[in-house]
């Protein structure tokens, strides 16, 4: 982040920013030792939640950063979240419990795609408020989210900049205007609602499964259980050159394995499980045919075999030494350690017990990664991290054996199948709307179809602009209000009377308004000799737009719009179709098109042949509160149209006169 705080560019990775308030001038070395203070506060703070949190790809971590240009020196940190987007989210709600724990901080969030809470809360956000204007206004302060608000006239709030603010003038804004500058409720709550169940929902996240592994995996794993993350992501994402280490396994032979319990996150499951993948002969994994009872346990741990064996693969045979010693050799340590201590972190274990070394054993893994991160040159890799685990912890294989027979029970991994209800209910609740009851059999059959018009009408009557149209309404909203009236007549103005009404040549003052407003028009006239030309001009424009409907009525595509008498017998029909053919064009009689019933049956027709998939006449209806049951007409066989060759029958059909359909 330089000056402006430009947004962050790595893809799937996640900036964060916590300033100390109010901002004012310090000594730079007193406010590093200041900020340093905190991000120890904070880690030790949060240890207990995040020590055993298992990240995709990085954990959540903080550094100071010296001040550059206008921006202070504060507490920066990125993660890296790649495919699991609750990482995300996670680290959303960590940094606003952080600036709920400590006041003084204000945080800053966001992502490759920039302001990704307001995107979250896109339906609730003022007009004004756009990416083009939204720098530097988005923060969490006292845990709540707060949007520095523009002014509606430069000048009008002094306390308000007119251009988007710098960070200095942000920090000052909120340590001076904090009740002013808070987000409203619906955006409040778009965002809350993703963060909704944590830190419970970590739990939720967890998925354990049996894997029949190589017993040095199962040894680092006991050690290291976020290294799962790191083996998956080798396996999923290796190229044939990775694969060569695979053909002849060096450091996790097949021979070794047993039978353990892995924990992953429901992320890191779905992407072993979900590729298929045949393992190398010469590797000694001979897989069970798929109907033996530990099939999957014998897939999922050659799968993670073959990840660990990748990982190991790209460390030199003699990696420096040095980077074993870059943790215990911080002087950070031992405060960070008594921290633990006082915030209960071991929970009341023995000093020594196999539990208490299992807590103490990741709260090292913790610090290094989170706290007291090394410079890239110094961090382990996670191959060098699993073979310094394999140098340096023991393990007995037949100890490891004896606890095959309490392992603890699989969970079920139906969460991976999702019915088409499921699925729709996950949209619902991820687009923030309650879920539409089904309608009943009884609402089937008395269903009004006026309400699919009446809400397209008012759809097209909104004004749009470059960048879109405005939805009638949300499903929560109140019932669309329309004005038949004024719609006609606005047409009326611009295309004459309709066929029915008086033809009458006089030019009323409508007409006059409604030519005075055409820029393309501009027949504004004062003499009489002016309002004769615009009369003609008017019947002229009549005159061509009866002809254009004359032409058109006699073409099949005049004769595909439902008119007034469409309910008239075939017998009466034929006749009728038959007559306007002898008196041509300039005797027939315009039969007015009945707009309402050619537009529903036309979106009916475009909704039944979406066969129950997402279609653009259901994502339109839904979007404007309107739900349609489900279509119960279930014939044996579609009898296909012998008219027009557009598939099967319409209801109501275009050419009742000509179908040759049973």
């Amino acid at each position: 982040m330089e000056e402006n705080m430009k947004l962050a560019t790595v893809e799937d990775t996640v900036e964060y920013h916590l300033f100390l308030i109010p901002d004012e001038p310090r000594d730079p070395e007193k406010h590093k030792e200041i900020l340093q203070k905190y991000i120890e506060r904070i880690m030790t703070h949060f240890a207990p939640m995040l020590v055993p949190y298992i990240w995709q790809n990085q954990p959540f971590n903080l550094k100071y950063k010296p001040g550059k240009g206008d921006v202070p020196a504060h507490m920066f940190g990125m993660t890296k979240f790649g495919d699991n987007i609750e990482d995300e989210w996670f680290i959303v709600y960590v940094v606003k419990q952080i600036t709920k724990e400590f006041p003084e901080l204000v945080a800053r969030i966001e992502d490759n795609d920039g302001e990704f809470l307001l995107i979250e809360a896109a339906d609730f956000l003022p007009k004004w408020l756009d990416p083009d204007n939204s720098a530097n206004r988005v923060f969490f302060h006292q845990g709540e989210l707060c949007i520095i608000p523009a002014p509606r006239k430069p000048g009008a709030v002094s306390w308000l900049p007119s251009t988007p603010p710098t960070i200095p003038q942000a920090l000052n804004i909120i340590s001076t205007h904090p009740e002013k500058i808070l987000a409203s409720d619906s955006i409040q709550a778009a965002v809350n609602r993703r963060i909704r169940g944590y830190p419970e929902k970590i739990q939720a996240s967890l998925h354990r499964a049996h894997c029949f592994l190589p017993a040095g995996i199962v040894a680092v794993l006991k050690q290291r259980p976020r290294l799962v993350a790191a083996g998956v992501q080798a396996f999923y994402l290796r190229d044939p050159i990775d694969l060569r280490a695979c053909r002849i396994f060096k450091t996790f032979l097949p021979e070794t394995r047993i039978m353990a319990s892995v924990t992953f996150t429901k992320c890191l499951y779905a992407q072993l499980v979900q590729q298929r993948f045949v393992p190398d002969r010469r590797s000694g994994y001979k897989m069970p045919p798929p109907s033996h009872p530990q099939y999957r346990a014998h897939e999922l741990g050659m799968k993670l075999a073959h990840g660990f064996e990748i990982l190991c693969s790209k460390c030199s045979p003699h990696f420096s030494d040095s980077k074993k010693s870059v943790m215990t050799t911080s002087p950070l340590w031992a405060g960070f350690l008594e921290s633990l201590k006082k915030n209960d972190y071991f929970k009341g274990l023995i000093e020594g017990s196999a539990q208490y070394q299992a807590r103490l054993e990741m709260a090292k893994n913790y610090f290094q990664l989170s706290v007291n991160r090394p410079e890239s040159s110094l961090a382990l890799s996670p191959g060098e991290e699993i073979l310094t685990l394999l140098q340096t912890t023991p393990f007995d294989i037949e100890e490891l054996k004896k606890e095959e027979a309490n392992l603890p029970p699989e969970d079920d991994d139906q969460w991976l199948d999702l019915s088409p209800d499921q699925l729709d209910q996950l949209l619902q609740e991820a687009a923030g709307k309650k879920e539409a009851e089904p309608i009943s059999k009884k609402e089937e059959q008395n269903y009004d179809l006026t309400q699919v018009s009446e809400s397209m009408k008012a759809f097209i009557s909104k004004v749009s602009t470059h960048k879109g149209a405005e939805l009638p309404r949300e499903p929560s909203e109140a019932p669309i209000t329309f004005d038949a009236d004024s719609f006609l007549n606005y047409f009326d103005k611009i295309l004459g009377p309709r066929p029915h009404e008086s033809d009458s040549d006089d030019l009323d003052d409508e007409d006059f308004e409604c030519l005075d407003s055409d820029d393309d028009l501009d027949l504004k006239t004062q003499g009489t000799g002016e309002e004769a030309s615009l009369k003609g001009t008017l019947n002229d424009l009549k005159s061509y737009m009866a002809q254009m409907d004359q032409e058109l009525a006699n073409t099949s595509i005049g004769k595909s719009f439902t008119t007034q008498k469409q309910m008239e017998p075939l017998s009466q029909t034929t006749s009728n179709n038959s007559d306007e053919e002898d008196s041509g064009a300039g005797g027939s009689v315009m039969t007015p098109v009945d707009v309402d019933l050619n537009l529903v049956s036309n979106i009916l027709e475009s909704y039944s042949s979406q066969a129950g998939l997402a279609g653009p006449a259901s994502n339109l209806l839904q979007s404007m509160g309107v739900q349609l049951p489900d279509n119960t007409d279930h014939r044996p066989t579609s009898s296909p149209c012998q008219v027009r060759h557009l598939g099967s029958c319409y209801k109501p059909c275009r050419e009742p006169s000509l179908c040759t359909s049973t």
